[in-house]
């Protein structure tokens, strides 16, 4: 599978690619709001002209009463700010709604996270409200609050 962005290029996480990840992951803003993960196997690269500049992630609830998809993604320093994590949801939100048939998608953001709002936000996500205590900061150990966002297929931006 491959999906194209605006910008971005949305692939399978190759092999050698790990390594990349892991250190991306570990860069002190990205680290802020991500742990890293035990493998990149289930990911999708997110790839700007040839480099890989961070990954994202797709789960689907295949219960029919239920059915949905959630979302999350991160980017290396360098590439945030730039609207590339917004072009790396929409197209992999687009693919979901489009091809995989969801008609809700969410993504749950730290709520301190004010840059991975603004940019959901752009997509179409809408905040359905703050769940207390949701994670746990992956560098202070202490729960932290989470902002659940849905984007219904026809809200999508």
């Amino acid at each position: 599978m491959e999906l194209r962005g605006e910008r971005v290029v949305l692939r399978p996480v190759a092999d050698d690619e790990a390594a990349v990840l892991d250190r991306i992951v570990r860069e002190p803003a990205v680290a802020a709001w991500w742990s890293p993960p035990e493998d990149y196997a289930d990911m999708l690269a997110v790839v700007l002209d040839g480099e890989v500049i961070g990954a994202i992630q797709f789960a689907e609830e295949p219960d029919p009463e239920f059915r949905h998809a959630g979302i999350d993604v991160f980017l290396a320093t360098a590439h945030q700010g730039k609207g590339l994590g917004t072009d790396a949801i929409r197209t992999l939100a687009r693919w979901l709604i489009g091809t995989r048939g969801h008609h809700r998608l969410t993504i749950d953001p730290a709520a301190a996270n004010t840059a991975a709002i603004r940019s959901y936000a752009k997509v179409g996500f809408k905040p359905v409200g703050v769940m207390r205590a949701y994670s746990l900061d992956p560098l202070t150990g202490k729960w932290q609050d989470g902002l659940l966002m849905d984007l219904l297929a026809d809200e999508l931006s």
